[in-house]
């Protein structure tokens, strides 16, 4: 039997009875039914699976003579769980742009045609979708979430899976709105296309991941911002007024553009697409300035325009799980909190090793891997490490004791400073940046004015292009006074150091380094590894980082992401250096594409009295 396509004529008045929409119970793909002229669908499809489609659309017809099946009750994925901190962030806003309202019931999908179209005003983009769906039951997504630059790279790649797999995880609602907003002509269809290409069934790996990618699929709508962000925010703000219909709901903007346009997007967006049905949450991309002044400039337009608790600048690194069992390992095992100070604490080292070459224009552009990586993760990892206990788990708790450390972390001298960057090894590598100083590789020694970590040295080590990948934090303990068995280690003490080594890459692990008797006749030592493989021991998806931080601004917490306080307190400590590179005082070293990174570092941590890691 061959069929591609059937034709199913109705009133379009039987479209809704009782305040219920009858094309969410219809249950076929919403990719193979789409409306016809004089009110008939269109279904299509082969043949292998028209019995399925058939079946469906006889109970459907019979659902709508009968009209007296109950609406569906939602599962537990269907609620919203986010209410403890609605209060808390839920600003007020007065949208300038009405639109006619349309209520999307759970798992109905709504095409909006033409709607990325940039003549005319919002309320006329909606005003022939209104008659369309005009059912004035249902439930609106009780969520949207507008990824701002969608067709940039970062969203491509990392926002849109990111935002799929919580949905198959049941982290979102079933009825989620997604919305693309850029400056591309384009459509529904092309943005959902593009969406597709990078999406995977990762999560679910069972036969419905198709039916979860078609369901998330068919709540992503594209908005074509024009020229005019004002006139683009009106927009997306009718459209998500549209889709919302009179019901509750939250908006979180996720800004992934370039740092020259930040402030007129998130001035646009405030005056043009907040909600007054719900809270407003708005994430933004790190670099979070160029120096201490832009950085103040921006907090302060960010601040006339939003309240605090509704910024998260978000820097994935900070999304592993290596940075978030920090907390847990310190204040949730009585073996380590007692040791925690500089009294039996001889230094840590905080090291970000790469071994490829990562936006290399970037970072030769001006912006360098002290602005990029030593602002946000370094230093927001080494004020997790080094801070006091909070009162609670809150994150504005944890963010006071944060900002703390910062604060306390003394001037950064430029001799206890190594900068490098990458040269290229071979003819078939050369940059066309190479002639630019901005630094790849950055080494330095800091210390802590306080009393948990008088004269301890936190020990930074961050570079790219070297000769391997690691991300770790070594914490060093001091000899044991009076060492019984010092003689047993051979002529190298620093065998003998106990060792807590906390790795993310290349496997992430726990590691202890203890001393120990070698099995045998005789007493010799040695200093073997107690290690905490997590992929031995944990037999779990590991989750991407964008997916943890966005799940943290779903649900409100806000602990790992800079308050305007932790910013300006980080380019303080760094503003010095950034000076002294600015007069050309302060010099990249040169190193290998591929090597160790330079040799001044070997000689900064011997200054200190440590030995480099890999050594």
């Amino acid at each position: 039997m061959a069929c591609s396509t059937s034709f199913v004529s109705f009133p379009e008045s039987s479209l809704s009875y009782g305040h219920r929409s009858y094309v969410s119970s219809f249950p076929v793909s919403l990719n193979n039914i789409h409306s016809g002229s004089g009110g008939r669908f269109v279904l299509y499809g082969g043949a292998a699976n028209f019995c399925r489609r058939f079946c469906g659309l006889k109970l459907w017809l019979l659902e709508s003579l009968g009209r007296s099946q109950p609406m569906r009750k939602p599962g537990p994925a269907n609620e919203f769980a986010s209410v403890k901190n609605q209060d808390k962030d839920h600003l007020l806003s007065n949208p300038e742009t009405a639109s006619p309202h349309t209520h999307v019931s759970d798992g109905t999908a709504v095409k909006l045609e033409n709607v990325s179209t940039s003549a005319g005003s919002a309320t006329s983009l909606l005003q022939n979708y209104s008659s369309k769906f005009s059912g004035e039951g249902g439930r609106g997504p009780s969520l949207c979430i507008a990824v701002i630059g969608a067709t940039g790279e970062l969203a491509r790649r990392k926002i849109f899976p990111a935002l799929f797999a919580l949905y198959c995880r049941g982290f979102l609602p079933e009825n989620i709105g997604i919305f693309g907003y850029s400056r591309k002509n384009l459509t529904d269809e092309d943005l959902r296309s593009t969406v597709a290409s990078n999406l995977t069934c990762r999560i679910d790996h069972q036969a419905n991941c198709g039916d979860k990618m078609d369901a998330f699929l068919s709540r992503t709508y594209y908005i074509n911002a024009g020229s005019d962000n004002s006139e683009g925010m009106s927009k997306l703000n009718a459209l998500m007024e549209h889709i919302e219909g009179k019901s509750e709901a939250n908006r979180i903007f996720y800004l992934s553009v370039p740092q020259e346009a930040l402030i007129d997007v998130t001035s646009s967006l405030a005056d043009y697409a907040q909600t007054s049905k719900g809270w407003n949450r708005i994430i933004i991309e790190k670099p979070f300035g160029f120096d201490a002044f832009s950085s103040q400039r921006l907090t302060q337009s960010l601040l006339s325009k939003y309240a605090e608790n509704q910024l998260y600048r978000i820097d994935h690194r900070l999304g592993r799980n290596l940075i978030e069992n920090l907390t847990v390992l310190r204040f949730s095992n009585l073996v380590f909190e007692p040791l925690w100070s500089y009294k039996y604490i001889r230094n840590v080292q905080v090291i970000l090793s790469e071994d490829v070459v990562g936006q290399a224009a970037r970072y030769f552009d001006g912006y360098g891997i002290i602005r990029d990586i030593v602002h946000s993760h370094i230093l927001q990892t080494i004020a997790l490490l080094a801070m006091e206990p909070p009162i609670s788990l809150d994150g504005e708790d944890i963010r006071n004791e944060k900002v703390k450390v910062l604060r306390s972390i003394r001037k950064l001298e430029p001799s206890d400073v190594i900068l490098g960057q990458y040269k290229a090894s071979t003819k078939d590598k050369v940059d066309r940046f190479l002639n630019r100083l901005t630094p790849t590789y950055f080494a330095c020694a800091l210390y802590i004015n306080s009393a948990r970590w008088d004269g301890v040295p936190f020990l930074v080590k961050a570079g790219f292009g070297l000769i391997q990948h690691r991300v770790e934090i070594r914490i060093q303990f001091h000899h044991v006074p009076g060492d019984l068995y010092r003689e047993r280690m051979g002529h190298n003490i620093d065998r003998a150091t106990n060792e807590l080594i906390l790795r993310d890459t290349p496997e992430e692990a726990i590691v202890i380094r203890v001393n120990n008797k070698i099995p045998g006749l005789g007493l010799q030592l040695d200093s073997p590894e107690l290690n905490l493989l997590y992929k031995d021991k944990y037999n779990v998806e590991v989750p991407d980082s964008y997916e943890h931080l966005l799940l943290d601004v779903v649900d409100g917490d806000n602990h790992l992401f800079m308050r305007s306080d932790e910013l300006a307190a980080a380019w303080n400590i760094l503003t010095p250096v950034l000076q002294e590179i600015d007069k050309n005082s302060i010099a990249p070293e040169l190193y290998e594409l591929g090597g160790r990174g330079p040799v001044g570092a070997y000689y900064l941590w011997a200054k200190h009295g440590v030995r480099l890691a890999e050594d």
